[in-house]
């Protein structure tokens, strides 16, 4: 699906946010970027966008190849669903609007001036279906939730028809409860599909629950790369030094918010 050879990022203050590292992600599958704040798992995402350009080292993406070259860039974006922390929704706009600006990366720039077609609002009102908010399609972006507009991300990724989805931490502003249910709705819809997520996370007892890998990062270095179930007391040490991050509450009774 998308691998990287060598990936170094080094910022102009010469802080070195990601140390040189080499992983294949695979298709199908949910990987969680585990690490505190400052670790680097944002920048190692933000790589696999082209949101950040490397230091050193390449980014390859199946079907368009280095995605430094314009065309491969453009083409890889096209079908990859970014989730991001804040939202990134228009509030004024409606809701089916905001779903709707994922089917942007198909137009022209001179085609995006024209209305969306009856095929593209029909896949914007599925996915929307999907993340249980069909019935506020027409309500303002800036009149849900915090939850609410979390899973409006997820619908205007979806509209891509994405290969990939890329979470950038997707539930940082959450609560644990609402965070809970967000993280679940995503990896069901991937797995549903067959789609592959990289998502990254600094609560690690929700990495264990929704991944099917964990890639963990400290100090811009990957210090952990397996399967939840291996991430034991002296990994999480590695991950986090002394104190491992408290687990979050949860609420499974809870019906969506």
């Amino acid at each position: 699906m998308i691998h990287v050879e060598g990936l170094e990022v080094v910022y102009a203050n010469g802080t070195r946010a990601l140390a040189p590292c080499t992983l294949a992600f695979e298709t199908g599958a949910v990987t969680v970027l585990l690490g505190a704040s400052g670790a680097g798992k944002s920048t190692l995402l933000r790589c696999l966008n082209g949101l950040v350009r490397p230091t050193a080292g390449r980014v390859i993406a199946a079907d368009a190849g280095d995605i430094a070259r314009g065309r491969a860039l453009r083409e890889h974006r096209r079908r990859t669903g970014m989730v991001f922390q804040q939202h990134q929704l228009i509030g004024r706009v409606s809701v089916l609007g905001n779903v709707l600006t994922g089917r942007l990366g198909y137009h022209s720039s001179l085609r995006s001036l024209l209305p969306f077609s009856r095929e593209e609002r029909l896949l914007a009102l599925a996915a929307l279906e999907r993340v249980g908010l069909l019935e506020t399609a027409l309500r303002r972006a800036d009149q849900l939730s915090g939850g609410q507009q979390q899973r409006v991300g997820i619908a205007r990724a979806l509209v891509q028809q994405p290969r990939l989805i890329l979470a950038d931490e997707p539930v940082a502003s959450l609560d644990p409860a609402t965070a809970e249910r967000v993280l679940a709705q995503l990896a069901a819809i991937c797995r549903e599909d067959g789609l592959s997520a990289i998502v990254s996370l600094h609560q690690l007892e929700f990495a264990r629950r929704f991944a099917d890998r964990i890639v963990a990062l400290a100090g811009g270095a990957v210090v952990f790369d397996d399967a939840p179930d291996v991430l034991d007391e002296a990994a999480v040490a590695r991950i986090y030094g002394a104190a491992a991050p408290a687990s979050p509450v949860t609420q499974h009774e809870e019906v969506f918010a």
